[in-house]
């Protein structure tokens, strides 16, 4: 099983500032691949404070300056937002200035605010979603592209510069089981998540992805199922207790704009009350020791899953970051290469 460091980008404090926000996401970047981590993700939000990255592919492009072989993915573009002819020559750019190292994840939108400030409500993103994913693949794959849709209707173009990728590689986020199977039948990277939900659960996932590969022979192969955690590797028990309770800092965030009512001002959001507790959190987040991490994430290996892409922020400073950053690097990456050796 492969690990994946997710920028998180969550600046709970402004007063920060965007520049160091920025500069730590760079650095972490840049430690990632030093401590052996397979792919980098970054990311795309608007107008919040948490998951703030407006332009990920730009990061995508800046970090790949900044390292050698890491994968830089995008997890994920909000196609919806976006209009795929200008689109598609962005993703050839970034993919050109990544030497190919750019892994496209691509989604329908998550936040209900969000997407209605920018023109497009959650409750139509779906089709719009299908719709824009079939013009992208059309325009990076093919010339003098014509397409007449609900969403796009065009004459022949050609987007410039060409992508040198063939193909870029595409990565769909999807959470149920039928657009898993499906996603997967038509030779997509799958990127979910189960959160507080079961191991039942993550085995269907994993399981409905399978299926979809089956049909793909030897081409299936390839393709790669990522489940997404929040995860943060403690010192010790207190630590974990401790930034358990950050974490839940971050959720009442994170529920506000993706479940809850929205109440956003100057780009900050409002924590709210959770129903949820913090220990009941505890028990579906991976933030705790190093010993504790490798009992839960052998779950996620022995049901199939290819990478763990964790999402490292949720409040605590760069320092405590990086520290987490090595010790799963040091104890928990390498019991997981020992694994994958063992399953082989």
């Amino acid at each position: 099983m492969d690990f994946n460091h997710f920028l998180t980008s969550y600046m709970p404090e402004p007063s920060v500032g965007s520049k160091i926000h920025f500069q730590n996401m760079l650095d972490q970047a840049v430690l990632a691949e030093k401590l052996g981590y397979k792919t980098v993700s970054i990311p795309e939000h608007h107008l919040v404070n948490i998951l703030m990255m407006p332009s990920p592919l730009q990061m995508a492009v800046k970090i790949a300056t900044l390292t050698k072989k890491i994968n830089i993915s995008t997890s994920v573009v909000v196609l919806p937002l976006h209009d795929m002819r200008t689109f598609a020559g962005e993703v050839a750019t970034a993919d050109i200035l990544t030497d190919s190292r750019l892994i496209l994840g691509v989604g329908r939108g998550a936040f209900a605010w969000e997407m209605k400030r920018l023109g497009t409500p959650i409750e139509k993103s779906r089709e719009k979603f299908i719709e824009s994913l079939d013009v992208l693949q059309k325009l990076l794959k093919e010339e003098e592209v014509s397409y007449k849709g609900k969403y796009y209707n065009f004459d022949p173009i050609t987007i410039m510069p060409r992508p040198i990728s063939n193909p870029v590689q595409i990565m769909i986020a999807a959470m149920d089981l039928n657009s898993i199977k499906d996603a997967a039948s038509r030779g997509f990277h799958v990127q979910s998540t189960v959160l507080s939900s079961s191991k039942e659960l993550l085995k269907e996932r994993v399981n409905a992805f399978k299926e979809g590969i089956e049909k793909r022979g030897e081409e299936g192969k390839l393709q790669k199922i990522s489940m997404q955690r929040m995860a943060f590797a403690a010192k010790n028990e207190n630590d974990a207790k401790e930034k358990n309770k950050l974490a839940y800092g971050y959720y009442q965030r994170f529920d506000n704009v993706f479940t809850g009512p929205g109440k956003v001002k100057g780009g900050k959001i409002e924590p709210l009350p959770r129903k949820q507790s913090v220990e009941d959190l505890t028990e579906n987040l991976l933030i705790c020791t190093t010993n504790e991490m490798i009992d839960k994430l052998s779950v996620y290996a022995e049901a199939g899953v290819d990478e763990i892409i964790i999402s490292a922020g949720f409040g605590q400073n760069q320092n405590e970051m990086i520290e987490s950053m090595h010790r799963i690097s040091e104890e928990v990456i390498p019991y997981f290469k020992k694994f994958n050796t063992q399953v082989a």
